[in-house]
Order: structure tokens, then sequence, then C-alpha cells
């Protein structure tokens, strides 16, 4: 049995995955717009109606409205629990992984970082430069003060300090994850003539990179291209799409790889 207040770390880690998760639907909605996402108060997609603090609390407001809004009747996207419990298992996995390792902090912002982008990319097709520059520089930023997990360090860098093999790190996992991928692109887009992988996927792969380093971001990079040709390749053929034209979001399924990694292993 879980000491008392390891429990009580747990499910605070919890409740504050749930808000965190209700923040992340207004970037998700808003940063694709060009909207803050400060002001205005929430409010209704459809009627613009804003919304009063008794329909704004996450998951128990949209059962007890039954997925509809008050004033106009729209349905309200399902994304938002699901986002909202999401974030609330993810968080209670991390508690229950690193305890009270500041380790913790960083993989809470990491997944918060992920999921966002996985719902952009899935919704509006866009990885907004402000999550995924902005997550980069945050990744570096941790990798200051927490180590970047990684091991080719150790024979390139033997001996030196933990900032400089954490910073090294990051570094390669940005260029190894990006690099490949980003060269791809260009020949593809060059032979075809229309592009085939967008920046922002390369930007998200920098960032994956950043935060995981190189080996784990390569099993990040893995997981998602195999969930998505799988999970894309049996869409386009159920919904009979022209697999030649379509455009898939794969930046999701690199997000969901991203977001696996650090809950499978402990980094």
């Amino acid at each position: 049995m879980l000491p008392d207040l390891e429990a009580l770390y747990i499910s605070a880690a919890v409740i504050l995955g749930v808000l965190f998760g209700s923040f992340l639907n207004v970037c998700i909605y808003r940063v694709p717009r060009d909207l803050s996402v400060v002001a205005p108060r929430s409010f209704c997609p459809g009627c613009a109606a804003s919304i009063r603090w008794f329909d704004n609390v996450p998951l128990l407001s949209y059962a007890f409205l039954k997925g509809r809004c008050r004033y106009c009747g729209e349905r309200i996207a399902l994304r938002y629990p699901i986002v909202e419990l999401t974030m609330a298992i993810m968080f209670g996995l991390i508690a229950l992984e690193y305890r009270w390792d500041a380790r913790a902090l960083k993989w809470a912002f990491f997944e918060g970082l992920v999921v966002a982008l996985l719902w952009t990319d899935l919704e509006d097709r866009i990885l907004p430069d402000e999550l995924t520059l902005g997550g980069l520089l945050a990744g570096l930023v941790f990798a200051v003060f927490i180590r970047t997990p990684g091991q080719l360090n150790e024979i390139v860098l033997p001996g030196s300090r933990m900032l400089w093999q954490s910073l090294f790190n990051a570094g390669l996992g940005a260029i190894v994850l990006a690099g490949p991928i980003w060269l791809l692109g260009a020949i593809y887009a060059r032979v075809r003539k229309r592009e085939g992988l967008g920046l922002g996927d390369v930007k998200l792969l920098a960032l994956i990179g950043v935060f995981l380093g190189p080996e784990n971001g390569l099993l990040a990079l893995l997981i998602g291209t195999l969930s998505g040709s799988v999970v894309g390749l049996a869409y386009i053929w159920l919904a009979r799409k022209n697999a030649s034209t379509y455009e898939l979001p794969f930046g999701s399924f690199l997000c969901v790889g991203a977001a696996l990694v650090p809950l499978i292993k402990r980094l």
C-alpha cells in the first residue's frame, strides 16, 4: 500500500493533470488561429457566448451538459474530455513512476506539449511554431538542469560535466531525428514536385530529440512511424481516400510515440 503522503502526491498530480488538460484545450483551439490563450474568457465556437464558470469545470461540465452548449445547443467536441482525461492519466503515471524526482516536472511538461501538438496536427494539420520552437527552447533549458538521457555522450565526452553531456545528448537527439527526415523531405519535394513532409514535422522531431535524446528519440520515431503506417493505411483504405494525395497527420503519430517513451521507460 502506498504511504499516505505518496498517495496524496499522486492524487494531486491527477487533479493537476485534469486542470492542465483544460488549459491545453484552450491552446489547441486558439494557437492555430493566432488567438490569445489568456483573453477573452472561454467561449462557445458556435455562438460565441461566454462560458460561465459552472459550465467550465473539467470533465464534469461536459457530462452535465451532455456534450452540448447550454446556449446554442451545438455539440462540444469530444476532444475536450479526452484531453483532460488523458492528461490526468499521464500526470498520475508520471508521479507514480518518477515519484519526487525533478524529472517528473520535465516529463509532465513534455507530455502536455506533445498532446497539444497531436491534436493541432490532427484537427488543423498544423504544428504551430509557438509549440514546436517554443518547446525546443524549453527542452534546452530543461537540459541545463535535468540530464537529457543518452549513452553516446559517455563515449564522446567521457568524464565531462553533466551539463555538457546533457546538452550534447539534447543537440545530438535533435540532429539525429530531424536531420535525415528533413533531407528525405527535400529529396521527395525535388523529385515529386510537391511537399511530402512539412517543416513542422522536422521541428517536432527536433523537439522530441532535445527532450528524449538520440536513442530514446529513435524509439519514439519507430513507434510513431509504425503506428502511422498501420493506422494511416487502414484509414485510407476504409475511407477510400486517394493515397497519393491524402495528407496524413504524421506529426500526430510522432507525438503518440514521443508520449509513450517516458511512460514505458524510466528516463
